[in-house]
């Protein structure tokens, strides 16, 4: 008799019971309104008040903050359940999840802790995350965000360009350069409330995909900052600051993988769903081995990345970090697997799959988007 060794990655009974609560809020709350999103390009309020009520924002959230203190693994199921049905939705939850609050609560001081995360765990307010400028995207070295002393306390001026969600966050995690330092010297980190006098909204971006989680364009314009602010100091002489800050991004590189993989695996269920129901020539396009073959082909893209992800992030364990290789082996897989998948999906469709009628051309658009962020 032939003994099955456990699954490596199996899910236990919490993990399990998350699952199906974020699908349920998915197919009932966002599946729904999402192609709506889309087209007008809201905000999706509905998707923000769905996730408050099921208590779903506060899943890495200390327990003494208000949340539930879960880590990389569960954050990676949630993202993943949410982006099945809408991605612009998930990316609300992946900026509570592996965005600013995640830092805060690993890097920052006790009264950042006391005053940001309860807003993150109970849902009060959405955080932004301010890395990207026009002349320092992924060479974030360049950056010209800056801080002045100013007694006790910062000034900092500062442009930060394709900021998601800047228009609507309570506060915004702002990279910047503290005095004296050049290069990846003296770079760290402050979070702005973004009631502050001297931030504004400079612009938004109209974009291909993820239309319902706007790109903002963020000034600003001699902002005070106080010691309280201060994330994770800059030393002038010393890089070790900028690196902990690229390190932490690692939670959001396995959120961005999560929602590829979610996203692709509701529009591979979408386009087997259609091939059942499809006939042409009197057969159901299910029973065509070719088409059979393509559905094998997304399917291996699919969980290979996915077990990829899964490794990432149980090496991470319940608080730690995900290890850079592996984060960036399962985040370049996922991009890939997506794309490969929601483009298949449309072909299978046909011309139905290229009209916005039908939920897979946005599935495409908007991986297309996860493809490009870090």
């Amino acid at each position: 008799m032939t003994v099955m060794a456990p699954e490596p990655f199996a899910e236990n009974e919490d993990q399990a019971a998350l699952r199906q609560l974020a699908r349920d809020v998915a197919d009932r709350e966002l599946a729904p309104n999402a192609g709506h999103w889309d087209e007008t390009e809201e905000f999706p309020d509905a998707s923000w008040e769905a996730l408050r009520k099921a208590d779903l924002f506060g899943i890495t959230v200390g327990e003494k903050y208000g949340g539930m203190g879960m880590g990389d693994v569960e954050a990676a199921i949630v993202l993943e359940e949410l982006a099945r049905a809408d991605v612009s939705s998930a990316i609300l939850a992946q900026l509570i999840f592996n965005g600013p609050p995640r830092a805060i609560e690993h890097l920052g001081s006790d009264a950042l802790k006391e005053r940001w995360l309860p807003v993150a765990a109970s849902g009060e307010g959405l955080f932004c995350i301010g890395i990207t400028e026009a002349d320092a995207g992924s060479a974030a070295n360049r950056m010209r965000a800056h801080l002045v002393a100013d007694g006790d306390e910062y000034r900092l001026n500062a442009y930060k360009n394709y900021v998601t969600g800047g228009h609507k966050a309570a506060a915004c995690l702002v990279w910047c350069r503290f005095p004296g330092g050049e290069g990846a010297n003296g770079i760290g980190a402050v979070v702005v409330d973004l009631t502050a006098p001297g931030v504004s909204i400079a612009g938004v971006h109209k974009k291909m995909g993820l239309r319902g989680c706007t790109e903002a364009e963020l000034a600003f314009d001699d902002v005070a900052v106080g010691a309280e602010d201060v994330l994770l100091p800059g030393d002038p002489s010393s890089s070790d600051a900028f690196k902990t800050l690229l390190a932490h991004l690692n939670h959001e590189r396995c959120g961005n993988a999560a929602m590829c993989i979610g996203a692709a695996q509701g529009a591979l269920e979408y386009a087997i769903r259609y091939m059942n129901e499809r006939e042409v020539g009197g057969r159901r396009l299910a029973e065509l081995q070719g088409l059979q073959w393509k559905i094998a082909d997304m399917s291996v893209q699919l969980e290979s990345a996915r077990l990829l992800l899964l490794r990432a992030v149980h090496m991470a364990g319940p608080h730690g970090t995900p290890p850079p290789m592996e984060t960036a082996m399962a985040k370049a897989a996922a991009n890939l697997a997506a794309k490969f998948v929601c483009d298949e999906a449309i072909q299978l469709l046909g011309g139905y799959g290229y009209s916005r009628e039908y939920p897979v051309e946005r599935a495409y658009r908007d991986i297309r988007g996860l493809c490009i962020g870090a």
